[in-house]
């Protein structure tokens, strides 16, 4: 059967991209794609799903912003654009075979793109939250994710994602998960350029 990229618990891991201090002023909507990241961040805590969260050069672009709520979280530090470092592919073979990633974060276009296709590479079935993802400028965010579409990557929504892993409102968390879909995902500005991918 084609690989139709139905998300599962027991296979996902959430990746949590670069959401530090220093890009908050440059990034489009970034106040609305971290706050789509929390959520997801939430949902992962609350499904047992495990997340791994990069800084780039924390040094010089600062801490993890506050409210992404990842405090507890130990931060991999990097200065490439994958988040796919040697810390984090340790990380990684510790979880055991997790087939699924579900990825957030900035730059769409640089951090994002380049570890997309490594997961790609390694056999990873990558779903980008296209609410949950930016960059500086919208031209980038729409063709990193067109290309990343054409790589084999899925597009999908913050909404989506938690609504596909519950799959059933029977699901002992549905009732938690419920309470992250209260309000709708805030616009992200997608919709201007959807046509296009």
């Amino acid at each position: 059967m084609a690989n139709i990229g139905r998300l599962s618990i027991k296979d996902s891991v959430l990746f949590l991209c670069d959401m530090q201090e220093k890009f908050r002023p440059n990034i489009f909507q970034f106040t609305n794609i971290v706050s789509n990241a929390s959520r997801l961040l939430q949902a992962s805590r609350v499904l047992g799903i495990p997340p791994i969260l990069t800084e780039q050069y924390p040094k010089g672009l600062g801490p993890t912003v506050p409210e992404l709520g990842a405090a507890d979280l130990t931060a991999h530090a990097k200065t490439s654009f994958t988040m796919i470092t040697e810390e984090v592919e340790k990380a990684l073979k510790d979880l055991g075979n997790r087939k699924q990633a579900i990825l957030c974060g900035i730059e769409t276009h640089a951090c994002i793109a380049c570890t997309t296709f490594d997961l790609l590479e390694k056999g990873i079935e990558v779903h980008i939250v296209a609410d949950a993802v930016s960059s500086r400028s919208q031209t980038d965010r729409l063709f990193a994710l067109s290309r990343l579409k054409q790589s084999g990557a899925y597009l999908t929504t913050t909404e989506a994602v938690l609504l596909q892993l519950v799959q059933d409102a029977k699901h002992p968390n549905f009732k938690e998960i419920q309470k992250l879909l209260a309000h709708p995902s805030p616009d992200t500005g997608l919709l201007a350029f959807f046509s296009a991918l």
